[in-house]
């Protein structure tokens, strides 16, 4: 199938670890341009290697692309036309194409250990040669063969390249061109009988009616490899479209040891899938048109490949941070709430006994401070009394003359029976000010001080109202035996 029709295309994932944000972004062209064009969005787990690949990780990537947004059209757990959908399943296919290039005599078998390979490797390497296989398996005699076979040794299948130019249009980089004598005869089945991942992919993609394949760049070398098999056996390629890779901040593939890489770390730290999806999209992309922030509607409805970057863009936690605490701010307090549960009782905060409300009232005042839901810890603790604690600045402030007239005033208004229970704040604000004769910086700078211990926090009028009198009355009188002189 190629590009007439609406789309059909593929992510085929690897289960060996957790989905990376690269592999993440490409998960999304895809189901942008199937959503975008009215295609389908196809879903294919690579796991013909069964000692590396394990249940749990696939398990963990489906979770992981459903908690973006990404749900698929067919695949584990949707079932379709051209299943089955894990490459562990399809052993049989393959083995009938393999069949296939044996009797066109495309393939032949090498008997080449990883050993032998290796140090033909670094002896191209050290001779300023691009490492490639020699080919010398390719001339053994059927004596030589024999010969190799009762050593024990199990061949690999090599397909036989020839020096045609592969040439091919993408669709994000435009023309792109490979020799064959640059690429070397390479693996098709390999002496375990698994199928390499070329050979795999291209009988996959070809029995699912794949039109595109849009991947990362890393894969370039590959598709070159693909085409001479597409036409060894046959097949139409899809059209191709290779998109940037996510780099880091010294412009290498993004990595582990750059920090967070995985889509589950990021959920961990408190990213939001909105806030994660909308940054995979702008990151090294022009679609946008000047917005930064956008639904998955809103990038459905605008995305072309045509606007996707040719060069690498740098992932910056800077500015998925800030576009997440956008996110939050805009989050309903409900949600917020249940999102934020676990964070809170993991660092044993109390999130039941005073109810929902309160703790979604608790919750927006501080929303807008958070750049990361596991944050709240280092906001919320201003609402619980076994948290207060007074903090350095907030001392000094406590310690002044003007700061103890303060709590004096406090300490009797809050036992005073006309001050409310339901906004105590501006009957304080009002006594203060009318006792005092302060105003501005220098009354509710104290007035912080003794009801937070902190210098710095949620609106004052807010935590006031929250906290309660019972529990601001406990605070002021220990604000004043922490600052006043005793006897």
């Amino acid at each position: 199938m190629n590009g007439t029709g609406p789309p059909r295309v593929r992510f085929a994932p690897s289960p060996t670890g957790d989905l990376h944000v690269g592999n993440a972004r490409t998960a999304l062209f895809n189901w942008l341009f199937a959503r975008h064009r009215g295609g389908r969005f196809i879903l294919r787990i690579e796991d013909t290697d069964r000692f590396r690949t394990s249940d749990i990780h696939e398990a963990g990537i489906l979770d992981d692309l459903l908690w973006l947004g990404l749900d698929w059209d067919e695949g584990p757990g949707k079932g379709g036309p051209y299943g089955p959908y894990r490459q562990s399943e399809r052993s049989e296919i393959y083995e009938r194409y393999l069949e296939t290039l044996i009797r066109i005599e495309k393939v032949y078998r090498c008997y080449c250990t990883e050993e032998e390979l290796e140090a033909e490797r670094k002896r191209l390497l050290s001779s300023g040669q691009a490492p490639r296989y020699s080919g010398k398996c390719r001339r053994l005699s059927d004596d030589q063969r024999r010969k190799l076979e009762g050593e024990g040794r199990k061949p690999a299948w090599r397909f036989a390249v020839t020096g045609d130019t592969v040439e091919f249009e993408d669709l994000i980089r435009g023309p792109v061109k490979f020799s064959g004598m640059d690429i070397g005869d390479f693996i098709v089945v390999r002496s375990n009988g698994i199928p390499a991942y070329n050979f795999a992919v291209v009988v996959d993609d070809h029995l699912m009616e794949i039109s595109h394949v849009i991947r990362g760049e890393d894969h370039l070398s590959n598709t070159a490899m693909q085409i001479m098999l597409y036409r060894a056996l046959g097949f139409v390629p899809p059209l191709f479209a290779h998109h940037a890779l996510i780099l880091g901040k010294d412009r290498a593939k993004l990595s582990k040891r750059h920090g967070a890489s995985a889509i589950r770390e990021f959920r961990q730290m408190g990213i939001l899938p909105e806030a994660m999806v909308n940054y995979l999209a702008l990151l090294g992309s022009s679609f946008a048109e000047g917005t930064e922030v956008l639904t998955l509607s809103e990038m459905v409805e605008v995305f072309s490949l045509d606007r996707a970057g040719k060069s690498g863009a740098a992932f910056s936690m800077e500015k998925l941070e800030w576009l997440n605490n956008l996110y939050i701010r805009k989050s309903d307090n409900g949600k917020l709430a249940l999102m934020l549960s676990p964070y809170l009782k993991r660092a044993g905060y109390d999130t039941e006994s005073r109810g929902d409300t309160w703790l979604e009232a608790a919750i927006d005042t501080i929303k807008g401070n958070l750049r990361l839901l596991s944050e709240i810890t280092d906001y919320i603790d201003v609402y619980y009394d076994d948290r207060y604690a007074i903090e350095e600045g907030a001392g000094n402030i406590l310690r002044e003359e003007k700061s103890r007239e303060i709590l004096g005033v406090l300490e009797e208004s809050l036992g005073d029976p006309e001050c409310p229970d339901d906004d105590p704040y501006s009957f304080l604000i009002d006594r203060l000010r009318k006792k005092t004769g302060l105003k501005g910086k220098a009354l509710f700078m104290p007035l912080r001080a003794a009801v937070t211990g902190k210098t710095w926090g949620p609106e004052l009028n807010h935590v006031v109202n929250l906290l309660g009198k019972a529990s601001l009355r406990k605070r002021v009188r220990r604000a004043m035996d922490a600052v006043l002189p005793s006897g």
